[in-house]
């Protein structure tokens, strides 16, 4: 039987509600999680197993001092309906952590990950997974509709799931899922891990293909199998691949002697660069929403390199130059910056998205008010807010003219603001 492990991730973090104090944002973030599922052939002929990975950012849920430790307390609940909303499985569970490092409570290197199994029919589902935080009593719900196989041909594919690491341990092979299905630019390789069903023994052949968003081919490979009656378990890693910024996809088929195709399976990934947010997916966006940070000149010297590789140099020098602690992976300048970007878009988008429009402007530029006065009823004039920070001693005005939530920067008299606009 397989063995799983689990370590410790790296990524990023999404945001909740807009709060007013930059002073108290970080405690008012929604617990936002990753979720993987992959579905396999049980021992029971009339049910499937489907396996679900949960991983949670420790800088997503709230810490309290406990002891000499730093505590943490979250509850997940994992509910699945059929096609008439009938609830057909519930299960809730308590996750709680601990640390001596309070700098870890923070950090985006650090996650806790869950590992349960469900036994199901097969046919059509509702997955919902809710996870609250024990302490703030935030929370946030994943949702995803599922078909669950029966797995009855004589030779059937399992999901795939992609790999951090296959360790090598006295018991047998241990390996520990790469549920937020991601790569970064210093990875050469793809490690994944799936079953085959036969009922008879079989020589076969595996076509591997990894294909960027447009569909075009990154990486091709063919490899025989000799497969056994029953499960083979499969352990593949491919190597020496050059992966750049986006979506990718993982394309399985079990080929026949005569190259007919018996089954296939798929899977999407995505490539970030290493040690930045996973939200930066392309780099030319990237490099547009720098505008509130770096100089026209700046901004102009790497969108007009050449190559793709010598654009994201410049783009990695340029934030290497602003990165107050070099020496560790995290860049907290960097990642302060997209994070305001994720939240603009999260919460001001509109006719623009949430970075180019008004509010997101002055978000990203100075962070979160620390007052917010919201005037979005009033009979004798437009719906308005006003931001003040107290400590800059500056005010700003949006006024929603159209009434469709177009909030626009009334007052431009700190500095060149209009220029930003689309």
């Amino acid at each position: 039987m397989r063995k799983i492990i689990f370590l410790l991730f790296i990524s990023s973090v999404t945001f909740a509600q807009v709060e007013y104090s930059q002073r108290n944002e970080m405690g008012q973030f929604l617990p936002r999680f990753y979720i993987d599922l992959a579905s396999y052939k049980s021992q029971e002929t009339d049910k499937s197993k489907i396996d679900v990975f949960i991983k949670v950012p420790y800088s997503n849920l709230q810490f309290l001092k406990s002891g000499n430790n730093y505590a943490a307390k979250y509850s997940i609940v994992v509910s699945i309906y059929d096609d008439d909303d009938v609830l057909k499985f519930e299960k809730l569970w308590n996750e709680k952590i601990e640390t001596t490092d309070f700098k870890q409570t923070s950090s985006y290197t650090s996650f806790n990950v869950s590992y349960k199994s469900i036994l199901l029919t097969n046919g059509r589902y509702k997955f919902v997974c809710k996870l609250e935080d024990s302490e703030s009593r935030k929370h946030s719900t994943y949702e995803q509709m599922i078909n669950v196989r029966d797995y009855t041909d004589p030779i059937e594919l399992s999901d795939l799931v992609f790999v951090s690491e296959f360790i090598e341990t006295p018991e047998g092979l241990k390996v520990v899922p790469n549920i937020s299905n991601q790569v970064t630019s210093k990875d050469s390789s793809l490690a994944f891990f799936y079953e085959i069903y036969t009922d008879q023994p079989r020589e076969i052949k595996v076509s591997y293909s990894i294909n960027n968003f447009e569909g075009k081919p990154l990486y091709v490979a063919d490899k025989d199998f000799k497969l056994t009656e029953g499960k083979n378990e499969i352990n593949e890693e491919l190597r020496n691949i050059i992966f750049t910024l986006g979506d990718y996809q993982l394309e399985i088929r079990l080929l026949d002697k005569d190259e007919n195709m018996l089954k296939g399976s798929g899977k999407k990934f995505t490539s970030k660069i290493f040690g930045y947010p996973s939200s930066i997916k392309d780099l030319d966006l990237a490099v547009k929403q720098m505008q509130y940070i770096a100089t026209p000149s700046e901004i102009d010297e790497i969108e007009n390199a050449e190559e793709y590789a010598e654009k994201l140099k410049l783009y990695l020098d340029y934030w290497k130059r602003l990165d107050p602690s070099p020496n560790t992976v995290e860049n907290e300048t960097l990642n302060e910056y997209y994070r305001r970007v994720e939240y603009a878009n999260a919460n001001f988008t509109g006719y623009f998205k949430g970075w180019r429009s008004d509010m997101g402007m002055v978000y990203v530029t100075l962070g979160a008010p620390d007052q917010v006065t919201r005037r979005p009823y009033e009979m004798d004039s437009k719906p308005y807010e006003i931001w003040d920070y107290y400590v800059l001693n500056r005010r700003f005005i949006f006024i929603d003219q159209t009434n469709f939530g177009d909030y626009r920067l009334q007052n431009p008299v700190y500095g060149d603001w209009f220029r930003y606009r689309p």
